[in-house]
């Protein structure tokens, strides 16, 4: 059923076509969960980041530092694997980073 899905849905003519096709498929399938799951591990990690900011304790702090450590896993693989080019991961991570410095250090002081 899935090959002729795939046959169906494609203009490939040559049994090369196809098979790039079918590759194709499944890279977008494989890159579309990597990158579902980074927005949700950003989005889990700017919420305990908001939930410390409103009722800072160790134990909040705590657990942004661990859905932050998740995101930047996460990150790292999918530019590993080439879902996500490194510029991209690394502003990703340096806007988590910053959202928790602002609400963990004291602001600077004006000199």
């Amino acid at each position: 059923m899935q090959k002729i899905l795939l046959l169906e849905l494609t203009v490939a003519n040559t049994k090369s076509a196809l098979k790039r096709a079918k590759i194709a498929e499944r890279n977008r399938l494989r890159n579309k969960s990597y990158k579902s799951a980074v927005k949700t591990l950003m989005k889990k990690s700017l919420a305990a980041v908001e939930t410390y900011a409103a009722n800072p304790s160790p134990e909040l702090q705590q657990e942004a530092l661990a859905h932050m450590s998740e995101a930047y896993s996460k990150i790292d693989k999918a530019v590993k694997r080439g879902v996500l080019h490194p510029n991209t991961g690394a502003r990703k991570k340096s806007r988590l980073a910053k959202k928790l410095k602002a609400h963990t250090q004291p602001a600077a002081t004006a000199q």
